[in-house]
């Protein structure tokens, strides 16, 4: 239980797919122009990411790995991932459609996210068991999400900001990315276990 724990703080703070391993930076820059739009795709990442860990890491031990196709499990986890994508986002257009619009195209290019792919990838590549890859898959979504949230939060404070002419927009928000990706690597001289 504890290497679990120190796995999945580390998924979160350490190892920030956003901050450290720069995974998922086209929806961290898309999708946080609000905080509630940044918490849905979030939400909508966590999901897609904690449930196709658990599928791709079944998938890959109990059939690519035993039946020697393991080299068909980059297109076996895309096509899961597509899959759990097309079922969140036929649940959010039936349920939450404001969430499901304020998204736009950001939602299915979770399909795409790196750091969705990254996650199963990640999984397999340090040979974690069944709870530890579900456990890595929902702390790195955490973490996608706790990123993506603080960002957003820091760019509607940005709107009341008067910066000077050149850095309005999007290099302001690049600026806030970089010194929040910087507060984020003091965590990496952390030593836990």
């Amino acid at each position: 239980m504890k290497e679990i724990l120190i796995l999945m703080f580390s998924a979160i703070f350490i190892e920030n797919f956003i901050f450290s391993k720069f995974y998922g930076c086209c929806p961290f820059m898309g999708v946080s122009e609000k905080p509630s739009n940044a918490l849905g795709m979030g939400m909508a990442v966590t999901f897609v990411m904690t449930v196709s860990s658990a599928v791709t890491q079944l998938l890959y031990t109990k059939v690519l790995l035993p039946l020697g196709l393991d080299y068909l499990k980059i297109i076996a986890f895309i096509l899961v991932i597509a899959g759990l994508v097309q079922f969140i986002e036929m649940f959010l257009k039936k349920f939450v459609p404001s969430l499901y619009n304020a998204l736009g195209i950001f939602l299915p290019l979770i399909t795409t996210n790196c750091a969705v792919l990254g996650a199963a990838l990640v999984n397999i590549q340090e040979g974690y068991t069944f709870a530890e890859s579900v456990a890595f898959g929902f702390s790195a979504a955490v973490g996608f999400t706790m990123a993506i949230v603080i960002f957003a939060g820091v760019r509607a404070r940005l709107r009341f900001a008067e910066p000077p002419k050149p850095f309005r927009g999007m290099p302001i928000a690049l600026i806030t990315a970089g010194l929040i990706a910087m507060a984020f690597m003091g965590f990496s001289g952390m030593s836990i276990g």
